[in-house]
């Protein structure tokens, strides 16, 4: 977990970068209810990367006068024994305030009333605008009883604070990289496991819940994102969530899973033979989607421009495919063509943090962002051939994607997700000693 001490330093970091006589709201994810029962909890990240509070209902308040007085203002739900009785302790102001490192903690039930008080005379408020339907009429409800008050005066200005926040997240902490270490370190096993498990005839959803038994086993409780199981023609579909299909003998599994721990995200994609063996068409086209893997490895380093690493993997994949005839005519042509965009149609990555599409902006088409130390990204080149292409009949349905975790070191980068074999001889062999055990038993 992030200690109270990081905590208090990124705050005041934001601090800094507000301006004087001015506030800064940022709400907590609201309650959900189904027919009186609750949903899973899944707390706003960005509340969460200042406060580490995993309860609903919270507000963080951070007010600055000048550059030599502040406040930092926890609004949270009070203790209630009868509540509790049903879904436990709260942590309540007294706790929260030593927890959290917060000058106050002040209760939810009197929030209308305090929040008024806080921001009166405040010339600048920071807010997020339609995240929260609440929160939006919380803040709406404040302001209008600060214009209709008596010797009372509203913030005259309202800025989104998410641009600030967002490039805070973007350049990760020495304990947010431990944290991600061990997210991945976690993944990487179930992908593993995965390879280890499979054979023909397993349901999608069985291969599935392989996975998700190594990330609970571990204490990664949540999902990053929703497990891709995608076998067969299914692998061609990006986002394919389904996982019902029966897995056939001769086809190809593309498996895009990652776990949340402690709040981090991992996101590592692997491609492998169902029965253990590639088939030639599968061998050519994933030998292409991991050299163009290993060469953008090679190139994401400090001062490097993530457009042009992207430029470079869509350069080797035309070359490679008009080889093999799956393309047809000058590499540069069909290039600025987008003939391409039928068999890769994402970019290379993202960026990976707390969410699994993490915060933080890549630019612009015309000032595209330069690489830092710090920064911590997916690597993830693809090819998609759908059924219905106009390529060789034996091509058509194969779907690869080789996806790893990186971070932006001083004089390149570390991968975090290396212990997943991609090499085509290393998930054979993994493959074959699964295998055997079964055999054996």
């Amino acid at each position: 977990m992030i200690s109270t001490t990081v905590l208090q330093y990124r705050r005041k970091t934001l601090l800094s970068k507000m301006t004087s006589c001015s506030a800064i709201l940022i709400f907590a994810s609201p309650e959900n209810i189904m027919k009186q029962n609750e949903y899973h909890f899944c707390q706003n990240k960005d509340f969460w990367y200042f406060t580490c509070f995993d309860e609903p209902n919270a507000l963080l308040v951070l007010i600055k006068q000048d550059e030599f007085n502040n406040q930092q203002i926890l609004f949270n739900k009070p203790k209630d024994c009868n509540t509790e009785i049903w879904v436990g302790p709260c942590l309540g102001q007294n706790l929260a305030k030593i927890r959290i490192g917060v000058d106050y903690a002040l209760s939810w039930d009197n929030i209308d009333k305090d929040l008024s008080k806080l921001l009166n005379n405040i010339k600048i408020l920071y807010h997020a605008w339609n995240e929260y339907i609440e929160a939006d009429k919380l803040v709406f409800n404040t302001l209008r009883c600060l214009r209709n008050g008596v010797d009372s005066t509203p913030p005259n200005t309202i800025i989104d604070w998410r641009p600030l926040v967002h490039e805070m997240r973007l350049f990760k902490e020495p304990e947010e990289i431990k944290l991600l270490r061990t997210s991945c370190k976690i993944t990487s096993l179930a992908h593993t496991r995965a390879m280890k498990s499979c054979y023909p005839g397993m349901f999608e959803y069985q291969l599935e819940g392989e996975i998700h038994h190594e990330f609970n086993y571990h204490g990664a409780r949540q999902l990053a994102y929703n497990t891709i199981i995608g076998s067969g023609y299914n692998a061609c579909i990006l986002h394919y969530t389904k996982n019902k299909d029966k897995m056939r003998d001769g086809d190809l599994v593309l498996v895009d899973a990652g776990c949340s721990f402690k709040g981090y995200a991992s996101d590592i994609t692997r491609t492998f033979p169902i029965n253990g063996k590639f088939s030639k068409q599968q061998r050519e086209i994933y030998n292409i989607v991991l050299t163009s893997l290993k060469c953008a490895l090679l190139m994401l380093k400090p001062e490097i421009n993530i457009n042009e690493v992207n430029h470079h993997v869509i350069n080797i994949m035309v070359k490679h495919l008009v080889q093999l005839r799956l393309l047809k005519g000058i590499p540069n042509k069909l290039i600025s063509e987008g003939a391409y965009l039928q068999f890769f149609m994402h970019n290379l990555g993202h960026w990976l943090g707390l969410d699994v599409h993490d915060v933080g902006s890549y630019g612009t088409s015309i000032n595209n962002r330069i690489l830092k130390p710090n920064m911590v990204l997916t690597v993830e080149p693809g090819l998609y051939i759908s059924k219905d292409a106009d390529v060789p009949i034996e091509y058509r349905g194969i779907g690869v994607r080789i996806e790893d975790n990186i971070i932006i070191t001083k004089n390149g980068n570390e991968c975090f997700t290396d212990s997943v074999v991609k090499e085509i001889d290393q998930i054979e062999f993994l493959m074959a000693s699964r295998k055997n055990l079964k055999n054996v038993l």
